[in-house]
């Protein structure tokens, strides 16, 4: 897989896509699916970034918070403890976990698992310093 489309079309059948522009894609991650636990979902949103006006490369956004509500040390610590990949960003008023990768030989694994560890880390970072799930 060495292309944005696709990229897209994968995601395309295999997440549930809650927006679909030329250059980004957004879908919902659904955790909690056990009986006995709270269904709580992440909305990630997947870009098309162009470096240096030539490389094509993945975003994996997701925001967990608004910024000016955590103690931003608090959750860079935390970040720095807990979080295998993924980097934190303010975009806009709120706090992402995002991850990047150059497209060019990218392969479906190298693309789920990341997908998957920024969701789950961004999904229990909101639960930690919100108690909410509004993303």
């Amino acid at each position: 897989m060495a292309e944005w489309g696709d990229l897209v079309a994968y995601i395309r059948q295999e997440y549930r896509v809650v927006r679909d522009d030329p250059d980004e894609i957004r879908i919902r991650l659904i955790f909690g699916d056990e009986p006995d636990t709270e269904q709580r979902a992440q909305i990630m949103v997947i870009a098309r970034e162009i470096l240096d006006q030539r490389e094509d490369w993945v975003q994996i956004a997701t925001p967990f918070a608004r910024h000016d509500e955590v103690d931003l040390l608090d959750v860079l610590t935390e970040v720095g403890h807990s979080t295998v990949v993924g980097g934190l960003a303010v975009m806009g008023d709120h706090l992402v976990l995002r991850h990047s990768l150059p497209l060019i030989n990218l392969d479906i694994n190298e693309f789920i698992d990341p997908l998957e560890l920024v969701a789950g880390a961004a999904e229990l970072l909101e639960q930690q310093f919100t108690g909410r799930d509004d993303y």
